[in-house]
Protein backbone atom coordinates (compact mmCIF):
# COMPACT_ATOMS: atom_id res chain seq x y z
CA UNK A 1 0.00 0.00 0.00
CA UNK A 2 1.57 3.87 -1.12
CA UNK A 3 0.15 7.09 -0.34
CA UNK A 4 -1.12 9.59 -3.39
CA UNK A 5 -1.71 13.13 -3.16
CA UNK A 6 -4.25 13.75 -6.27
CA UNK A 7 -6.59 16.11 -7.51
CA UNK A 8 -9.95 14.57 -8.56
CA UNK A 9 -11.07 15.15 -12.34
CA UNK A 10 -13.56 13.17 -12.59
CA UNK A 11 -15.73 9.85 -11.63
CA UNK A 12 -18.10 7.63 -12.98
CA UNK A 13 -19.98 5.15 -10.84
CA UNK A 14 -19.29 1.33 -10.92
CA UNK A 15 -22.21 -0.58 -10.06
CA UNK A 16 -24.64 0.16 -6.89
CA UNK A 17 -21.63 0.95 -4.70
CA UNK A 18 -18.85 1.50 -6.40
CA UNK A 19 -16.85 4.02 -8.58
CA UNK A 20 -13.85 4.54 -10.73
CA UNK A 21 -11.98 7.76 -9.76
CA UNK A 22 -10.13 9.61 -12.88
CA UNK A 23 -7.25 11.72 -10.80
CA UNK A 24 -3.98 14.07 -11.51
CA UNK A 25 -1.84 12.67 -9.05
CA UNK A 26 1.28 14.39 -7.82
CA UNK A 27 3.98 11.32 -7.98
CA UNK A 28 2.23 9.87 -11.09
CA UNK A 29 0.29 11.68 -13.22
CA UNK A 30 -2.58 10.75 -14.37
CA UNK A 31 -3.93 7.93 -12.74
CA UNK A 32 -7.82 5.64 -12.68
CA UNK A 33 -8.90 4.15 -9.02
CA UNK A 34 -11.46 1.92 -8.17
CA UNK A 35 -13.07 2.99 -4.98
CA UNK A 36 -14.83 -0.09 -3.31
CA UNK A 37 -18.29 0.45 -1.43
CA UNK A 38 -18.31 4.88 -1.48
CA UNK A 39 -21.82 4.67 -2.39
CA UNK A 40 -23.21 2.53 0.17
CA UNK A 41 -25.75 4.32 2.55
CA UNK A 42 -23.70 3.73 5.86
CA UNK A 43 -20.16 5.68 3.55
CA UNK A 44 -20.26 9.58 4.12
CA UNK A 45 -16.91 10.12 2.06
CA UNK A 46 -18.64 10.25 -0.99
CA UNK A 47 -19.36 13.76 -0.36
CA UNK A 48 -15.86 14.77 -1.05
CA UNK A 49 -16.05 13.35 -4.50
CA UNK A 50 -16.40 16.97 -6.16
CA UNK A 51 -13.80 17.52 -8.80
CA UNK A 52 -10.68 18.99 -7.75
CA UNK A 53 -10.88 17.85 -4.42
CA UNK A 54 -7.24 17.25 -3.37
CA UNK A 55 -7.04 14.20 -2.11
CA UNK A 56 -4.57 11.73 -0.25
CA UNK A 57 -5.36 7.86 -1.20
CA UNK A 58 -4.18 5.00 -0.03
CA UNK A 59 -3.51 2.83 -3.16
CA UNK A 60 -3.36 -1.11 -2.85
CA UNK A 61 -1.04 -2.67 -5.63
CA UNK A 62 -2.80 -3.77 -8.68
CA UNK A 63 -3.71 -7.66 -8.81
CA UNK A 64 -3.17 -9.30 -12.64
CA UNK A 65 -4.79 -6.51 -15.06
CA UNK A 66 -7.27 -4.64 -13.00
CA UNK A 67 -6.52 -1.19 -12.09
CA UNK A 68 -4.94 -0.08 -8.59
CA UNK A 69 -7.90 -0.11 -6.10
CA UNK A 70 -8.36 2.37 -3.06
CA UNK A 71 -8.85 1.34 0.64
CA UNK A 72 -9.41 4.50 2.06
CA UNK A 73 -9.14 8.61 0.89
CA UNK A 74 -8.83 11.87 3.19
CA UNK A 75 -9.47 15.52 2.07
CA UNK A 76 -6.61 16.99 2.20
CA UNK A 77 -7.67 20.57 1.84
CA UNK A 78 -10.86 22.24 2.75
CA UNK A 79 -11.29 25.22 0.49
CA UNK A 80 -14.63 26.02 0.93
CA UNK A 81 -15.21 27.62 -2.07
CA UNK A 82 -17.65 24.91 -3.05
CA UNK A 83 -20.58 27.24 -1.70
CA UNK A 84 -19.25 29.73 -4.47
CA UNK A 85 -21.74 29.61 -7.70
CA UNK A 86 -18.80 31.29 -9.79
CA UNK A 87 -15.60 29.21 -8.31
CA UNK A 88 -18.16 26.07 -8.77
CA UNK A 89 -18.80 26.88 -12.31
CA UNK A 90 -14.79 27.18 -13.28
CA UNK A 91 -13.94 24.47 -10.90
CA UNK A 92 -16.02 21.85 -13.19
CA UNK A 93 -14.50 23.77 -16.55
CA UNK A 94 -11.04 23.05 -15.25
CA UNK A 95 -11.65 19.53 -14.22
CA UNK A 96 -13.93 18.75 -18.02
CA UNK A 97 -10.30 20.37 -19.65
CA UNK A 98 -7.62 18.51 -17.74
CA UNK A 99 -10.02 15.01 -17.81
CA UNK A 100 -9.08 15.28 -21.81
CA UNK A 101 -6.09 17.10 -21.83
CA UNK A 102 -4.13 14.99 -18.66
CA UNK A 103 -5.37 11.63 -19.45
CA UNK A 104 -1.82 10.59 -20.90
CA UNK A 105 0.18 12.77 -19.06
CA UNK A 106 2.60 11.18 -17.08
CA UNK A 107 4.02 12.99 -13.44
CA UNK A 108 4.62 16.80 -13.94
CA UNK A 109 5.01 18.73 -10.86
CA UNK A 110 4.07 21.85 -13.10
CA UNK A 111 1.09 21.55 -13.60
CA UNK A 112 0.16 19.58 -10.42
CA UNK A 113 1.30 22.73 -8.63
CA UNK A 114 -0.05 25.13 -11.28
CA UNK A 115 -3.47 23.54 -10.40
CA UNK A 116 -3.07 24.71 -6.59
CA UNK A 117 -2.67 28.08 -7.87
CA UNK A 118 -5.62 28.29 -9.89
CA UNK A 119 -7.43 26.70 -6.40
CA UNK A 120 -5.94 29.97 -4.64
CA UNK A 121 -7.01 32.10 -6.95
CA UNK A 122 -10.37 31.14 -6.68
CA UNK A 123 -10.22 31.19 -3.17
CA UNK A 124 -8.95 34.94 -3.49
CA UNK A 125 -12.12 35.43 -6.14
CA UNK A 126 -10.19 35.58 -9.31
CA UNK A 127 -13.16 34.65 -11.39
CA UNK A 128 -10.82 35.45 -14.63
CA UNK A 129 -8.23 32.70 -13.51
CA UNK A 130 -9.44 29.85 -15.39
CA UNK A 131 -8.28 31.71 -18.72
CA UNK A 132 -5.10 32.11 -17.38
CA UNK A 133 -4.58 28.68 -16.11
CA UNK A 134 -5.26 27.85 -19.93
CA UNK A 135 -1.76 30.30 -20.86
CA UNK A 136 0.32 28.21 -18.30
CA UNK A 137 -0.83 25.26 -19.21
CA UNK A 138 0.27 25.97 -22.77
CA UNK A 139 3.72 27.34 -21.05
CA UNK A 140 4.23 24.18 -19.20
CA UNK A 141 3.59 22.08 -22.38
CA UNK A 142 5.59 24.11 -24.36
CA UNK A 143 3.64 25.42 -27.26
CA UNK A 144 2.70 28.68 -26.01
CA UNK A 145 3.07 31.73 -28.23
CA UNK A 146 6.57 33.07 -29.47
CA UNK A 147 6.47 36.48 -28.97
CA UNK A 148 7.73 38.98 -31.51
CA UNK A 149 6.84 42.58 -32.75
CA UNK A 150 3.50 41.14 -34.64
CA UNK A 151 0.50 42.59 -33.61
CA UNK A 152 -1.89 39.78 -34.70
CA UNK A 153 -1.34 36.32 -33.41
CA UNK A 154 -1.71 33.59 -36.11
CA UNK A 155 -3.04 30.30 -33.65
CA UNK A 156 -1.74 27.70 -36.48
CA UNK A 157 1.80 28.97 -36.48
CA UNK A 158 2.29 29.98 -32.99
CA UNK A 159 3.64 33.56 -33.74
CA UNK A 160 2.45 36.88 -34.01
CA UNK A 161 2.37 38.39 -37.33
CA UNK A 162 1.73 42.24 -39.27
CA UNK A 163 -1.58 40.97 -40.84
CA UNK A 164 -4.65 38.95 -39.08
CA UNK A 165 -4.88 35.47 -40.22
CA UNK A 166 -7.58 34.62 -37.99
CA UNK A 167 -11.28 36.28 -37.19
CA UNK A 168 -10.71 35.61 -33.21
CA UNK A 169 -7.17 37.30 -33.50
CA UNK A 170 -7.56 40.96 -33.83
CA UNK A 171 -5.35 43.29 -32.50
CA UNK A 172 -7.58 43.32 -29.37
CA UNK A 173 -7.53 39.85 -28.48
CA UNK A 174 -3.78 39.19 -29.68
CA UNK A 175 -2.73 42.15 -27.35
CA UNK A 176 -4.33 40.14 -24.34
CA UNK A 177 -2.10 37.35 -25.34
CA UNK A 178 0.96 39.26 -25.24
CA UNK A 179 0.52 40.78 -21.76
CA UNK A 180 -0.66 37.39 -20.40
CA UNK A 181 2.80 35.64 -21.56
CA UNK A 182 4.83 38.52 -20.75
CA UNK A 183 4.03 38.63 -17.01
CA UNK A 184 5.55 36.93 -14.49
CA UNK A 185 2.60 36.27 -12.46
CA UNK A 186 -0.02 34.71 -15.04
CA UNK A 187 -3.02 35.89 -13.00
CA UNK A 188 -2.52 39.78 -12.32
CA UNK A 189 -3.48 39.76 -16.18
CA UNK A 190 -6.62 42.01 -16.36
CA UNK A 191 -9.07 40.78 -18.66
CA UNK A 192 -11.82 43.73 -19.01
CA UNK A 193 -14.89 41.46 -19.18
CA UNK A 194 -15.96 42.98 -22.77
CA UNK A 195 -13.33 40.59 -24.03
CA UNK A 196 -13.29 37.36 -21.96
CA UNK A 197 -15.70 35.67 -23.83
CA UNK A 198 -13.43 36.24 -27.01
CA UNK A 199 -10.27 35.52 -25.68
CA UNK A 200 -11.20 32.52 -23.81
CA UNK A 201 -12.81 31.10 -27.34
CA UNK A 202 -9.43 32.19 -28.76
CA UNK A 203 -7.65 30.20 -26.20
CA UNK A 204 -9.69 26.87 -27.30
CA UNK A 205 -8.95 28.09 -31.01
CA UNK A 206 -5.22 27.82 -30.24
CA UNK A 207 -5.86 24.36 -27.79
CA UNK A 208 -7.11 22.64 -31.69
CA UNK A 209 -4.36 23.54 -33.26
CA UNK A 210 -1.35 22.67 -30.61
CA UNK A 211 -3.21 19.91 -28.43
CA UNK A 212 -3.55 16.39 -30.04
CA UNK A 213 -7.43 15.30 -30.53
CA UNK A 214 -8.11 18.62 -28.06
CA UNK A 215 -11.98 18.74 -27.45
CA UNK A 216 -13.64 21.77 -26.35
CA UNK A 217 -15.38 20.91 -23.18
CA UNK A 218 -18.85 20.15 -22.49
CA UNK A 219 -19.15 22.90 -19.73
CA UNK A 220 -18.00 25.67 -22.35
CA UNK A 221 -21.85 27.39 -22.31
CA UNK A 222 -22.51 26.80 -18.72
CA UNK A 223 -19.11 28.91 -18.08
CA UNK A 224 -19.96 31.67 -20.37
CA UNK A 225 -23.33 32.34 -19.46
CA UNK A 226 -22.21 32.77 -15.89
CA UNK A 227 -19.52 35.59 -16.56
CA UNK A 228 -21.91 37.23 -19.23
Amino acid sequence: MNLQNGFLLSYIKYGENDAVLHCFTEEEGFQSYFLKGVYSKKNKKKALLQPLNQLVFSVNPVKGNGIPSVSKFELIRNTDIDTDIKANTVIFFISDFLSHILRYENKNLQIYVEIEKLINELINRNYQAHILFLIAVLKIQGVAPLLNDGKFLDPETGTFSFTPTHQLFGEEISSVWKTALNAENFYTTKIHSSLRKDFLDSLLVYYHYHITDFKTPASLEVIQQIFE
